[in-house]
């Protein structure tokens, strides 16, 4: 893997130049918080910004978005939603994420919708600080080594990028004239000391290696009785989530009754209605249940078969969750620990 180094000012003209056939998507402010959206005035991209609200599966597989159109002829598969992109601003644990969903996208039966959408898709990735919310040291997610195209991390007055495909190496060579190849030792030195204070900069860990041998050992605990008495089944922490892929197919028919399309929508199995099935039984009817459903899948069932948690550390569910039912909260009771949260307090409250 090559890497070479660019100066902050010439990154808005190389953005420019890779630009001019494929949206180019980045972070941007929205309030007090962040969001991806296609950006044309770059001086609008947040190079400093944590975790946007929704993950970057966003982009591949949109919250709703038509699979096919239906007519008297037969049915028709729309990727309307799939254009041409550029992602830039992508932090390591949302990279990880996307490499989650390849694994799981790619499995017995494939996903053309998500996999053609990553095919006309380039990632730029870029380096972050990490804030009081985020975990991605625990997750080992961090760190990056594959899964882009160019990474690039920001050393203050330069940035060091990282060419990590043939096609990110091309995007390079579209102006080559603004990038330095020689490295010195002064820049090599500037990395090492901001990797190392990146690292000293995370405020908190969880042992993630313990996580699938307490979910063995605490399956029938009360511990998902007190959270499923406390969630409110919003499905919050399943939107916001990089590594979530539940979702549901409906028909609609247009007027006429002759031509309709299937749409796919995301869905989510905190939700009740997610497990009902024909004639209205309901596996997971309660609260508790589906919660244990996803805490397993997060932190034992996805670590089982690919070797590492279905969790990034982005912190997305623990700035979602108003009852602070979110990884952090859910690991640390299940290691016997106890974190000053909501729904902790409020089963306090009820055992009075």
């Amino acid at each position: 893997m090559r890497i070479i180094k660019l100066k902050k000012d010439n990154l808005f003209p190389f953005l420019e130049v890779i630009s001019e056939e494929a949206d180019l998507w980045a972070p941007v402010k929205k309030g007090d918080k962040h969001v991806f959206k296609v950006v044309d005035d770059f001086s609008q991209i947040e190079m400093n910004s944590t975790r946007t609200i929704l993950p970057p599966r966003k982009i591949f597989l949109p919250p709703a978005f038509d699979m096919f159109s239906v007519s008297e002829e037969g049915y028709k598969e729309d990727f309307s939603h799939i254009t041409k992109k550029i992602f830039f601003g992508i932090h390591p644990c949302d990279i990880h994420g996307l490499l989650i969903l390849d694994n799981f996208y790619k499995q017995a039966y494939l996903d053309p919708y998500y996999l053609e959408a990553r095919k006309n898709t380039l990632i730029l990735g870029l380096s972050c600080w990490p804030d009081e919310y985020c975990f991605a040291k625990s997750t080992n997610t961090h760190i990056i080594e594959e899964g882009f195209d160019l990474f690039f991390t920001d050393l203050k007055d330069f940035f060091l990028v990282w060419i990590g495909s043939s096609q990110g190496d091309d995007l390079v060579r579209l102006k080559p004239e603004l990038f330095d190849e020689k490295l010195t030792d002064k820049n090599i030195q500037t990395y090492i000391n901001w990797q190392t204070e990146r690292d000293k900069a995370y405020k908190w860990d969880l042992n993630f290696t313990a996580m699938p041998d307490l979910m063995e050992l605490k399956y029938g605990d009360p511990l998902w009785e007190k959270l499923g008495g406390a969630c409110l089944a919003c499905g919050s922490c399943t939107n916001v989530c990089p590594t979530c892929g539940c979702y549901n197919i409906m028909d609609k028919q247009f007027l006429g009754g002759k031509d309709g399309k299937i749409m796919r929508h995301w869905d989510a199995c905190t939700l009740e209605e997610y497990s009902e099935v024909a004639g209205g039984e309901n596996f997971r009817k309660k609260r508790s249940d589906r919660l244990k459903l996803w805490y397993t899948h997060k932190l034992q069932a996805f670590i089982s078969k690919y070797g590492k948690p279905s969790c990034v550390g982005c912190g997305r569910c623990i700035v979602a969750c108003p009852v602070d039912i979110n990884v952090r909260t859910v690991g640390k009771a299940l290691l016997g620990e106890e974190e000053d949260a909501f729904w902790i307090r409020l089963n306090k409250e009820v055992t009075k």
